[in-house]
């Protein structure tokens, strides 16, 4: 990545599929990788089969978790 290029990952699913489990092994992932990271999630109706989605932000230096 160039100066301060931000990346954002967009994940999103229905309840059950794990959307929220595979947000959080990326994030740790991209830690590791020496990357700042900052995630957000919407559970809304989760348990019932509704939408999830979860953001993953990541650089140098991430300032915001907003898109």
């Amino acid at each position: 990545m160039t100066t301060n290029e931000v990346k954002t990952i967009l994940l999103a699913g229905v309840g059950g599929q794990g959307t929220i489990l595979v947000s959080r092994i990326l994030t740790g992932a991209l830690i590791d990788a020496g990357y700042d990271v900052k995630m957000s999630e919407i559970h809304g109706m989760a348990q019932r089969g509704g939408s999830v989605s979860t953001t993953v932000r990541y650089g140098k230096k991430v300032d915001s978790p907003l898109i």
